[in-house]
């Protein structure tokens, strides 16, 4: 897999938002949560969520986040107490410009 992953203890990824001055312009970076994956109850679900992972980076939605990401996107594992089971949050730098782009083409968590 290309996306890195996150442990609790060794939690670095997140930025808080930044403004940088590119040309002319200020452009402001942050984080965004780009694609959400559950999983039910398993042995590992590290293992079982890098199939759903993999073919979301394949798809237009997943190719654009990995070539228009400021930095390398990461993934988070939460417990879902909903289904007993495991969140999966797949997290990309952006730039307020792509931001943009990605929600009016895909929106927030299309199927």
């Amino acid at each position: 897999m290309a996306i890195t992953q996150t442990y609790p203890n060794e939690y670095k990824q997140w930025q808080p938002e930044q403004v940088k001055i590119i040309g002319d312009k200020a452009v402001k970076f942050s984080d965004v949560c780009v694609h959400q994956i559950r999983m039910g109850d398993v042995d590992d679900p590290d293992l079982y969520v890098a199939q759903p992972i993999y073919e979301w980076q394949e798809s237009d939605a997943g190719k654009f986040i990995m070539e228009h990401a400021v930095e390398k996107p990461y993934w988070t594992r939460q417990v879902d107490i909903a289904s007993y089971g495991h969140l999966y949050r797949i997290m990309a730098r952006l730039s307020e410009q792509d931001q943009t782009f990605w929600t009016l083409k895909w929106g927030k968590f299309k199927k």
